[in-house]
């Protein structure tokens, strides 16, 4: 509306000014015939001379564009009006768009849905792909990112910036799904993090031959997890609260330390690492797949490995920025 207003006050403001000087009419009778030429309702007269029929033709088509555009304003925002689910999808699709380093949920069931509350408790980005429209409108009335479609599609999972995604979630419902949405994005992202459910040990297993790097059988770990509540109850509480986000400061945290971090190579005595920052590494996981229990204050912290330390927020951040990379001046 701002753009027309100016537009028009250029267009017969100029028409009126320049109508007065060519053909020295008053300033209402070339005002009036601007609006006349503007509207294309018709001529008073005809203009003598060049100068001043070459003002009315841009007089013309001056006017020609301004209600054009008012006319394409109006219908856009009549559209809008009647189909406002169409602007919604639009602006959901540009912030999609919009994302780097996130996670793909395919499939928005109870273990999709609990996976991405615990993305939203820890800040992670992450958009949900499903092909069921009611458990899209669901994670849509929750604020969640969300597109209608399956993981077992290539297209759809580029919709979801695969190509710029951190990682993918296959929570399907049917292992079958989760072994083609499993296969689909290991096919387009070699190196891509992906996490698979799995109903038994069957499942699993194919999960893992298609490119799965973690599976979770959730049946299987409910199983685990109350016999952990009945023989060690205080042991699975405390484990409870430092990996769930959301709860209280204490948690866990993995940190991977690569050629380019500061300190790499030192020991953990070395770093003072629990005096610096407060967080306490409970074990080290090696370049090869071994794992550290509860290292030694001289465990050597090489490039490569990865820390799984625990501590609150602030004692987790100090230990980030203490294995943070070297600036390109310090190199």
């Amino acid at each position: 509306m701002v753009t027309a207003f100016v537009a028009g006050l250029v267009v017969f403001g100029g028409g009126t000014y320049g109508f007065h000087r060519l053909l020295h009419e008053s300033l209402f009778d070339a005002f009036y015939r601007t609006v006349i030429t503007a509207t294309l309702t018709g001529l008073d007269t005809k203009p003598l001379g060049p100068g001043a029929e070459a003002l009315t033709i841009g007089v013309a088509v001056g006017g020609v564009a301004i209600f054009g555009y008012l006319a394409a304003q109006v219908v856009e925002a009549i559209a809008h009006e009647i189909a406002p689910d169409a602007r919604l999808r639009k602006r959901r699709t540009k912030m999609i768009d919009e994302l780097r380093d996130h996670f793909i949920i395919c499939g928005y069931g109870r273990v999709g849905r609990r996976t991405a509350e615990e993305f939203t408790a820890s800040g992670q980005p992450f958009v949900i792909l499903d092909r069921n429209p009611d458990a899209v409108a669901v994670a849509a009335s929750r604020g969640v990112l969300c597109l209608h479609g399956s993981g077992a599609e290539d297209d759809d999972l580029v919709r979801a910036g695969i190509d710029r995604a951190r990682g993918v979630v296959a929570s399907a419902d049917s292992d079958a799904e989760n072994l083609y949405i499993t296969l689909s994005a290991r096919t387009r992202r070699p190196e891509l993090t992906i996490v698979a459910r799995a109903s038994d040990a069957e499942a699993e297993r194919k999960l893992r031959l298609a490119g799965a790097d973690r599976v979770v059988q959730p049946y299987s770990n409910a199983g685990v997890e109350i016999a952990k509540l009945a023989l060690k109850p205080q042991v699975a509480a405390f484990l409870e609260i430092v990996s769930t986000y959301g709860g209280p400061d204490l948690r866990f945290e993995e940190l991977e330390v690569d050629a380019h971090a500061r300190h790499a190579g030192q020991t953990i005595r070395d770093l003072r690492i629990r005096k610096e920052t407060g967080a306490l590494i409970v074990a080290i996981r090696r370049a090869d797949g071994s794992f550290t229990a509860t290292p030694s204050p001289d465990t050597r912290i090489d490039a490569g490995t990865t820390l799984i330390a625990m501590g609150t927020e602030p004692e987790l951040q100090a230990l980030e920025e203490l294995f943070a990379r070297e600036s390109v001046g310090s190199a």
